[in-house]
């Protein structure tokens, strides 16, 4: 591993393994993208031309040429900071969940809340890492007459733990957001035209309508890929639900399954026997009052926007194969959230997609 006349060599052994690492579909996409500017620079591809390939920038290229000069594959597969420069001092998650506590559970001596330098001169860290870790949690304490106050005595360790899935969800894990969406009515509403006195008609619906029954929707959010699974019960209990966890255990034979749920109390037994029986599976609770943060519920909102508002049925049959025919459409461009509060409000949740 040399520099010469200009060009960068890659062994024989080095390029085989870096082009294992581009063909494994389990290798981040960080890591590949690296590898594949190794690669193509041991190839005696220019700057210019890889660039190209890539749609990379030339610091960036030089970057990741001088990291491998400098540390090999081994190299590659390191962060500090942006790219081989030395990087931020990691804060601990210690550090980080007290932020949190403190932030959502106490005020300062002197003030109705904190400000960013007031925590951080109290914490010992740079105001820029405390706003940081409020952006990553949702937190803006300043805002004191739109925030709702978990009363879970668990509150910070749960949004950390759940919000670290979001940010930095396990190797090879599936990471699902679950719950229930129940009593969704089969509404045969009443439709036609309305004769205006001017003689002009208007085309709609009236208030009027029937009830043909309910269903009640068990939903899965892959947090990873965005597509959504669902199954249609009648009832919902502890045994529509494990019913439904089973068919996901089933899907996915043997792979580390975490599990995102509010506290309902058919998600929670104490005396969890399912569990038991099913170690490769975790379950993960929001705290209480904190419903919002469970990406699923966005996925909800969607479909009572987009597939059931206005909409009208003349049996649960026909509601259950219009939400069915909703979801294949939506996994078939389906994209993970990038999931962003501006403001903590309890309903209202704002979402955007994810470039791929």
């Amino acid at each position: 591993m040399r520099d010469i006349e200009g060009c960068l060599y890659v062994g024989p052994s080095d390029r085989a393994t870096l082009e294992r690492l581009v063909a494994d579909g389990k290798t981040p996409q960080k890591i590949v993208k690296r590898a594949n500017i190794v690669v193509m620079s041991g190839r005696g591809m220019g700057t210019n031309a890889i660039c190209r390939e890539a749609r990379i920038s030339k610091p960036t290229v030089w970057r990741w040429q001088k990291a491998y000069m400098e540390g090999g594959i081994e190299r590659l597969k390191k962060d500090k900071g942006k790219g081989p420069r030395a990087g931020k001092k990691r804060i601990s998650d210690e550090v980080r969940l007290a932020i949190v506590r403190r932030t959502a559970q106490e005020k300062p001596a002197n003030a109705t809340h904190w400000s960013a330098r007031t925590l951080a001169e109290e914490m010992g860290v740079g105001h820029t890492t405390v706003q940081r870790i409020w952006k990553e949690h949702g937190l803006k304490p300043h805002l004191t007459r739109t925030f709702k106050l978990s009363n879970d005595p668990k509150f910070a360790e749960k949004v950390v733990d759940v919000v670290g899935l979001y940010l930095d969800p396990p190797d090879g894990a599936l990471v699902l957001a679950v719950d229930e969406k129940p009593s969704i009515q089969a509404l045969e509403r009443a439709q036609g035209y309305l004769k205006l006195p001017n003689g002009r008609a208007l085309s709609g619906q009236s208030h009027d309508y029937k009830r043909h029954g309910v269903t009640t929707l068990f939903a899965a959010l892959d947090i990873a890929s965005g597509e959504v699974s669902a199954k249609h019960y009648s009832r919902r209990r502890r045994i529509e639900f494990l019913d439904f966890m089973n068919r996901i255990v089933a899907e996915h034979p043997k792979r580390q399954i975490h599990v995102i749920l509010d506290n309902l109390n058919t998600h929670k037994p104490k005396q969890d026997r399912w569990l038991n029986r099913h170690p490769n599976v975790h379950f993960h609770f929001t705290p209480t009052r904190a419903s919002w943060l469970n990406q699923i519920e966005i996925w909800f909102s969607i479909l009572a926007d987009q597939s059931l508002a206005g909409a009208s049925f003349h049996s649960v049959t026909e509601l259950r194969a219009h939400i069915d025919d909703f979801i294949e459409a939506y996994n078939e461009h389906a994209k993970p959230f990038a999931w962003t509060k501006s403001e903590v409000h309890q309903k209202r949740l704002k979402a955007r997609f994810a470039d791929q």
